[in-house]
């Protein structure tokens, strides 16, 4: 029996305009941004479909990325299609958990528009991440490990794209060792800071005291943590694991193939980009893997699964 899992993407898929054909298209879309608009004080519409020089700041773009996540969410769920398991990728996980029934998407917006302040103003000078090509995990680990400094894996997105975070001069060290031990390529990434490493522990703990009044419901429907790459079995489990992601390493390939081995055979990726369905061509090409970024492909997507009855 067929399986599907919605899975959202993180903070680096954004670009003006998203989301813009959602919120003209769908009445129930429109509302999405008005209630994320309302929980945060700021004009999410504009954000996203206007040029800004803010979109691309943390603090905003999580916000923004999250609101038409849960736009398309809405509208996928206003068809009757429904998922078997969601997940999603860093920032993605709240749209997950959104899906899921666990977290209101008024208190999401409220929590992911503080989590992004946190991390914005919690990130160290002297940070940085890179991206390593065509390296066995392992092998990436036990040269971070022998790297002088704060240095570790960030996300394990798919085999041969790793990437590692912490200190600028522990990443620039174990970028040349990585090359020298057969590593493809190594790319430093244009971020603002050492998202998912240690460093951002200050943030994570912080994160608990915004969370800490936040109302979660039982699941829906199951739901898989970045953190541990399983299943989070009850609510009390969330804002722990929520506060622990922020400075842990992303486990999304492994966060998909546990899935996979419990017989999921459609993803679903909603949100801006195609980041997750690029993942997953490396990951696992005999599952079905469908994005909706733009209306086109919901109309698509749609069209698939109703004709094919997948969910």
């Amino acid at each position: 029996m067929s399986r599907t899992a919605f899975v959202f993407p993180g903070q680096g898929a954004q670009y003006v305009g998203m989301g813009k054909d959602f919120y003209e298209a769908f009445p129930v879309c429109r509302e999405v941004f008005e209630t994320a608009s309302k929980a945060t004080g700021l004009d999410i519409a504009k954000l996203c479909f206007e040029e800004n020089g803010q979109l691309n700041q943390t603090e905003y773009t999580q916000i923004c990325m999250l609101t038409v996540e849960a736009a398309i969410l809405k509208a996928v769920e206003e068809q009757g299609i429904h998922s078997d398991v969601n997940a999603g990728l860093s920032l993605g996980e709240y749209g997950a958990l959104i899906a899921s029934g666990v977290m209101d998407a008024a208190d999401a917006f409220k929590v992911v528009r503080q989590r992004g302040i946190l991390m914005q103003n919690a990130v160290p000078a002297g940070g940085a991440m890179a991206a390593v090509l065509a390296m066995d995990a392992g092998k990436i680990e036990e040269i971070c490990e022998q790297t002088e400094g704060i240095v570790s894996i960030a996300n394990y997105n798919c085999p041969g794209q790793i990437v590692i975070t912490g200190e600028e001069t522990a990443v620039d060290a174990a970028c040349e060792a990585l090359k020298a031990a057969g590593a493809k390529r190594t790319v430093k990434l244009n971020v603002s800071g050492p998202f998912h490493s240690r460093m951002l522990t200050e943030a994570g703990e912080k994160l608990g005291e915004v969370l800490k009044d936040v109302k979660l419901n039982d699941f829906t429907v199951p739901y898989i943590t970045n953190v541990t790459a399983d299943y989070v079995r009850t609510p009390e489990e969330v804002k722990p694991l929520l506060c622990r992601q922020v400075a842990s390493s992303v486990r999304w390939q492994q966060s998909v193939e546990r899935m996979i081995a419990d017989g999921t055979d459609v993803f679903i990726e909603m949100g801006p980009g195609k980041t997750l369905s690029g993942f997953m061509r490396k990951i696992d090409r005999g599952v079905t893997m469908m994005n909706i970024d733009k209306v086109e492909d919901f109309q698509k997507v749609m069209a698939a699964l109703k004709g094919e009855g997948a969910c």
